[in-house]
């Protein structure tokens, strides 16, 4: 799983690469964490080249909109792929994010 978070024009863009599965989320969270609080900066999270998501992802990205919504950020998702759309959608997570 490749993370990586670039900060431009005044918001914070993050790319999610690969599978975001148990053991990989830890690793994932790390990179992210900054985004938990960001500081009224909006979050474009770019889920074109993501694979996979396991519940400790989805977790993860629940964490991102909390932090980030208490900081005055609306958080984006982009990119995603039918197969993890459906997941949003089984977990009913697809009614509280923001999609692309």
């Amino acid at each position: 799983m490749n993370t990586k978070i670039e900060e431009k024009d005044g918001k914070f863009f993050a790319t999610l690469e690969g599978e975001m599965d148990t053991a990989a989320a830890t690793e994932a969270e790390e990179t992210l964490k900054t985004l938990y609080n960001a500081g009224g900066k909006d979050v474009i999270i770019d889920c074109t080249k993501l694979e996979y998501i396991a519940s400790s992802g989805l977790r993860i990205l629940l964490g991102i909109l909390k932090g980030a919504k208490a900081s005055g950020s609306k958080v984006t998702l982009r990119g995603v792929n039918d197969d993890i759309r459906n997941v949003f959608k089984l977990t009913g997570f697809i009614s509280i994010f923001e999609f692309e």
